[in-house]
């Protein structure tokens, strides 16, 4: 471990856990080839952080993981990481790459229950060393989050989180949008938690605070046993029951049309009820960015509800897919999971009557 120390009056403790992706990359200046640079020399990329005069110290992965190549077991790794290191720190901050950081962020909101302190995840677009790298604001900025605290001394942001482009967004809610853009992130369906403006500022209606006495539990195992299931024009009986029939699979994410709706196929339906029979848990997210599902509002999604398809509300897909490889863990039987899957766990989703 790392560290960065002001020897100074009592300041905040900050972890930071590199996992790899383009913020933690520099660009050669003779070759121009992108490397993992050392974070032992962290402070001569970022010397600004000497401005904060906080403790910071850095865990980082060896070797650093490409996000594509993130792992139920890396997730492991890192809450693991935050719960070592849970009494020493007043926050986290996880530098991840971000294709796949929502799904990251998603599963460490299951994973860290009773969490009070913050665990902010943020990366970049470009290097860090990089001219007009987005990478220096986005850290500096999550380590004032992080060490963020109320009059009253409590955390302001106990929670996962991810911050990027001067928006605090909740972990569970957050899809990336852009390949390309500096602002890649958005959550749809839930309001900002703060922004980052000429002053940094939090929306504390909006932030989920854990209850009085509440300590931290952490659960690392995740059931992969699931897939995923998008709704098209033209989709096959043959591709639905393919999917339903992988060996072992346990739990479908159905990505259906509009408000939860899907073709009025008398098929589809005799694939959903033969899966409820063999113990498959389906649950239903809506391929829009915004809104929810609603399966008794039209025929097309009430035929779902009534096959005994789950309502997943206003999730998102990376947040559908990572509560149910928390549950799944669990050995719950299938009526436990469906009930699990209709409540929020970790404000993921808008649960309506």
């Amino acid at each position: 471990m790392i560290s960065i120390t002001y020897s100074g009056k009592r300041q905040p403790s900050i972890l930071i856990i590199y996992t790899g992706g383009t913020i933690g990359m520099y660009e050669d200046p003779e070759s121009g080839a992108l490397s993992n640079f050392d974070f032992a020399k962290l402070a001569s990329y970022v010397p600004e952080l000497y401005h904060l005069k906080f403790n910071i110290s850095c865990y980082p992965f060896d070797p650093p993981i490409d996000s594509s190549d993130m792992l139920p077991r890396h997730w492991a790794d890192i809450a693991c990481i935050i719960q070592d290191n849970y009494e020493s720190f007043d926050g986290f901050v996880v530098l991840h790459g971000t294709d796949t950081m929502a799904y990251t962020a998603s599963a460490l909101s299951f994973m860290l229950q009773g969490l009070g302190k913050p665990v902010v995840f943020t990366g970049s677009q470009l290097p860090i060393g990089t001219l007009r790298t987005d990478g220096k604001e986005n850290l500096l900025t999550s380590l004032e989050i992080a060490a963020a605290t109320d009059p009253d001394g409590r955390p302001t942001v106990p929670e996962v989180c991810v911050f990027f482009e001067n928006q605090l967004l909740r972990g569970n809610r957050t899809t990336k949008i852009s390949a390309e853009g500096f602002n890649a992130f958005r959550s749809f369906n839930y309001p900002l938690l703060g922004d980052a403006g000429i002053h940094l500022r939090f929306y504390r209606e909006y932030i989920h605070h854990p209850s009085p006495g509440e300590k931290l539990r952490v659960q690392t195992d995740m059931d992969t046993h699931l897939a995923v299931l998008s709704i098209f024009p033209g989709i096959r009986r043959e591709v639905v029951k393919a999917i339903f029939h992988i060996e072992g699979v346990r739990a479908v994410v159905l990505v259906t049309y509009g408000s939860g709706n899907a073709p009025q196929k008398q098929w589809l339906i005799e694939e959903l009820e033969e899966a409820r029979r063999r113990d498959i848990v389906v649950v239903n997210v809506t391929q829009c960015s915004q809104g929810t599902v609603e399966m008794g509002r039209y025929a097309t999604g009430l035929q779902l509800l009534q096959a005994g398809v789950v309502n997943g509300y206003d999730s998102t897909v990376e947040s559908a897919v990572t509560k149910l490889m928390y549950l799944l863990a669990q050995e719950l039987n299938s009526d436990e999971l469906r009930a699990r899957l209709s409540e929020s766990i970790s404000g993921e989703a808008t649960v309506t009557a």
